[in-house]
């Protein structure tokens, strides 16, 4: 079975997407989009995106394609630990530039602004796409915020370890295939959940409110509820909807019956397990 990822070699998802595919193939994508169209095109049977991180949030774009993509459904979502090192070419004696993904330098902001505030900050594609190119370029006073596989892969030195500015720092990958599966893994379940995808009936008052009734009166229990823009003009959005425990075939299926009655327009992600991977 071939599976996507947003690479290059030794990203995070990698380590994510080695961690629950041990045993198949698995490809790497230069982009999240890459990764929902290898879905979506048949090239691939699944293919694991980066969701939400503890420090800086969700990440949007993969909430966009979920929306834009139809047919793509989410088999489960596992929870990795983030460990970010600062790493230079091992000929380099110093650096006066440090290149990463911007998540990374954001989860790393303190870090960086108490030990080498005057460094120059370059965005990069990915962590490992940074130590990479610090590794072609030993000429060059690079240094790169990756993870420990990376500077294995790369052969680069880490002069700094475990600099994230906060130690709970998670990432949450999903996986997404064409198939509504509930994937089942060998990893300490955390949690069940149920994914909605919901534009508003109309652009009324207590429409939001009318939506999230449904779920209320049920005693549905919503751990995540976020907005974000149809980008069809201001002021209009859909909303991506985590139901917390497990899948109800009567009670919940109602919730999407009325939900359809009120004129929302509904999007069902998919049932399924959260697990913890290791770091």
């Amino acid at each position: 079975m071939k599976i996507a990822f947003l690479g290059p070699q030794a990203s995070f998802t990698q380590l994510a997407c080695s961690q629950i595919f041990p045993d198949h193939e698995i490809i790497p994508q230069s982009s999240i989009l890459d990764c929902f169209n290898a879905v979506f095109d048949g090239e691939v049977e699944k293919a694991v995106v980066p969701l939400e991180n503890s420090i800086e949030g969700t990440v949007s774009m993969t909430l966009d394609y979920l929306y834009d993509f139809d047919g793509i459904h989410i088999e489960t979502e596992v929870v990795m630990p983030i460990a970010h090192h600062l790493m230079i070419h091992p000929d380099a004696e110093n650096f006066d530039t440090i290149i990463s993904h911007p998540q990374a330098l954001a989860q790393t902001f303190h870090f960086r602004q108490d030990y080498f505030k005057n460094a120059e900050t370059r965005d990069f594609s990915s962590t490992a796409a940074a130590a990479k190119l610090v590794s072609e370029n030993p000429q060059e006073k690079w240094a790169a915020i990756a993870n420990s596989y990376a500077a294995k892969l790369y052969s680069l030195k880490i002069i700094h370890p475990d600099i994230q500015d906060f130690e709970q720092n998670h990432t949450k990958f999903i996986v997404i295939s064409k198939k509504s599966n509930l994937l089942q893994l060998e990893f300490q379940k955390t949690s069940e959940k149920t994914s909605l995808l919901i534009t508003l009936p109309e652009d009324h008052a207590g429409g939001l409110h009318q939506v999230l009734s449904v779920f209320a009166w049920r005693k549905m229990n919503l751990s995540k509820i976020e907005s974000r823009t149809l980008k069809t003009g201001l002021g209009n959005y859909f909303f991506f909807i985590n139901i917390a425990n497990e899948w109800h075939p009567i009670l919940s299926e109602n919730a999407l019956e009325e939900l359809l009655a009120i004129g929302a327009s509904v999007k069902f992600l998919g049932h399924y397990n959260e697990y913890l991977l290791e770091s």
